[in-house]
């Protein structure tokens, strides 16, 4: 039986699969059940790109100059009528049988795995509601009932009509349709009627179908961009636009930090305008709080924070990207299976990574902005993702002992390093104020040896898992066994160590019975030069960086035993040590010791509460004071 013989009504039912489809879709909850349009504009949109693709090879078709464009009207109705909205398309069409298949049923496996996800209390049925072919059904969310008339493109097709209230039937029958493509009338609910208005229609188009390529009027006017600043050039596009564009998106009025335009044809077809803000934390007025970039696929939205595509140390890039190698409704339990989805992510990062590359290179104040800005997320990145280090540390920035008020990298410290030397070299800390003046530079300050100034908490927390950097490795400066080169010492130097011999051990001994347990020993200093004492860490110390994180964290932090180096050659320990030979009940003995302990202490960013020091120095200040 021809399209033309076709002229009974006739009522079919829906499989059992479909029945419990368009009950869940006309009895569950939804976060969007603006949903609905989106889906039915992405169905008009691939009928219209048919259309034009037969268009190409074939002019006997109906309506061959029709504008290829979708038409959403919301018809005048009596205020007791139900709401009604018209979707119209000019494309390919369906005949009699075409919209049995394409309505009536759905592919077998399809439905049943949709089924079985919609059991899963964590999925959300939006998220994919076209993922397995149903995104036509998404409209019985908020219609009463839905009629679609369609007429197919081929001349001697008529038109046919399919009728359903989301019930266990559907009806198809002739229709009235001169004009090629498709048209869906819905019956709204009376909770949906918010929807028979054209102003929140327009929001919704404007919200995920702004760049779809074909026109899509909202009564007169147009609601669409059509065109998308990323499917530009990047050679046509002025930074005006760019920013003008991010300012839209976002609501930030502060210029972003870095604009990355690009597209890629190989391994996969992809656009991609990126932009990373001037602040991590967006502003009050800020549209977009939560990270992820726009996704699209065939100029349509399909997810509007997409975190599938950048590691969490990248969350704070913003923008769009566009693939139309990706299916429409990636679900976020499937992305991470999604091959095209890890192309476009591995893709993405290299780019997004050479990008600040080169700003470091080209405009190192501004990349000074960005590492004040969002180093810490990418020393966030190394500890939660170990395999990130190869391409993350070329990025980090410190101050150092010799690079003032600017930052080096670690490839530029190599650079500085003398040939003889071996390694790298950090200090821990709390401020660049506080380690510039720590003892364990002493040794490095009179051997001209730069060291890095790491004085952020998760620098200790990641240290060590940073063992080296372009085969140097990296090294704590309170290492007890730092095998620095030899230094000439003047004779007067080694005189003045000869003639406090006796003192000092005396001096030492005296450490030994004030501090106790605090202390796993009391040795002379074999590197220390302008400071009087300094702590250093046993050779077996488990986790000495962990401790520092205690102490930030507050969690159970006991001051950890470290070995007490003494200078015996600075003039406060020869002052002590004469002390104790010649006056050995001097109360400012014993209140010394104690003070060079928890001063040293501090320089390491160990001490649990230095405010408990102030009564020991105003006691040292009475006696020091006292006639």
């Amino acid at each position: 039986m021809t399209d033309k013989e076709q002229t009974q009504n006739e009522s079919y039912s829906f499989k059992a699969e479909i029945k419990q489809l368009l009950n869940i879709l006309a009895h569950s909850l939804y976060k969007d059940q603006d949903i609905f349009l989106r889906e039915l504009v992405s169905n008009a949109s691939d009928a219209l790109t048919r259309m034009h693709f037969e268009s190409l090879t074939n002019r006997d078709v109906l309506d061959v100059d029709a504008e290829l464009a979708i038409h959403i009207e919301v018809p005048e109705v009596g205020e007791e009528e139900p709401k009604r909205i018209i979707v119209k398309d000019s494309g390919i069409g369906m005949n009699h049988d075409e919209l049995i298949t394409n309505l009536g049923t759905i592919a077998q496996s399809g439905a049943r795995e949709f089924m079985a996800k919609v059991d899963d209390e964590n999925f959300d049925v939006s998220d994919v509601i076209g993922q397995f072919g149903v995104g036509f059904y998404s409209v019985f969310m908020v219609a009463e009932e839905v009629r679609v008339i369609s007429r197919s493109y081929r001349q001697d097709d008529t038109a046919v009509v399919w009728i359903s209230d989301g019930s266990d039937n559907f009806v198809v029958e002739p229709a009235e349709k001169s004009d090629r493509g498709t048209e869906i009338h819905i019956i709204l609910k009376k909770g949906a009627a918010e929807f028979a208005s054209e102003w929140k229609l327009r929001q919704i188009v404007k919200k995920y179908s702004d760049f779809v390529r074909y026109p899509i009027y909202v009564g007169e006017n147009q609601a669409n961009e059509q065109s998308s600043l990323w499917r530009k050039s990047p050679s046509e596009a002025a930074q005006e636009e760019y920013d003008q564009f991010y300012q839209q998106m976002t609501m930030d009025f502060e210029p972003p930090l870095l604009t990355i335009h690009f597209s890629s044809d190989s391994p996969i077809h992809l656009r991609a305008l990126l932009y990373i803000p001037s602040k991590r934390e967006p502003g009050m007025m800020a549209l977009r709080k939560e990270p992820g970039v726009l996704l699209y696929s065939h100029n349509v939205l399909i997810q509007e924070y997409c975190t599938d595509l950048l590691p969490d140390w990248l969350n704070f890039v913003d923008g769009v990207v566009d693939s139309e190698d990706l299916p429409l409704n990636v679900s976020r339990e499937t992305v991470q299976q999604n091959r095209i989805m890890r192309h476009l992510g591995k893709t993405i990062r290299k780019r997004v990574l050479r990008e600040l590359k080169k700003l470091a290179e080209k405009e190192p104040e501004k990349y000074k902005k960005f590492w004040d800005e969002y180093g810490r997320a990418f020393k966030e990145g190394v500890a939660m993702d170990p395999s990130a280090k190869e391409e993350l540390l070329p990025l980090f920035r410190y101050h150092s002992s010799k690079s003032g008020v600017e930052l080096s990298s670690l490839a530029a410290y190599i650079e500085r390093m003398p040939e003889s030397q071996e390694e790298i070299y950090y200090v821990l800390g709390n401020d660049a104020d506080t380690v510039a003046q720590s003892p364990h530079l002493d040794p490095f300050k009179a051997r001209d040896i730069e060291v890095l100034y790491w004085v952020d908490p998760l620098d200790a927390f990641i240290a060590p898992s940073l063992q080296e950097f372009d085969g140097k490795k990296l090294r704590n400066i309170d290492d007890a066994d730092l095998d620095l080169p030899e230094i000439e010492q003047s004779d007067e130097t080694e005189k003045e160590t000869i003639l406090a011999d006796k003192a000092f051990n005396l001096f030492v001994g005296r450490c030994v019975t004030t501090l106790g347990e605090r202390v796993t020993e009391v040795r002379e200093s074999k590197v220390l030069k302008d400071s009087p004492v300094r702590l250093v860490s046993p050779e077996d110390a488990p986790n000495k960086e962990m401790q520092r994180i205690q102490r930030y964290l507050d969690q159970n932090y006991e001051v950890p035993q470290k070995i007490l180096e003494v200078n015996r050659s600075h003039p406060l320990i020869g002052n002590l040590a004469h002390m104790i030979e010649n006056q050995p009940d001097n109360e400012l003995i014993n209140l010394s010791i104690e003070q060079l302990y928890a001063s040293a202490l501090v320089q390491e960013g160990l001490h649990p509460n230095p405010s408990q020091m102030l009564p020991r120095i105003q006691e040292l200040m009475l006696l020091a004071t006292k006639e």
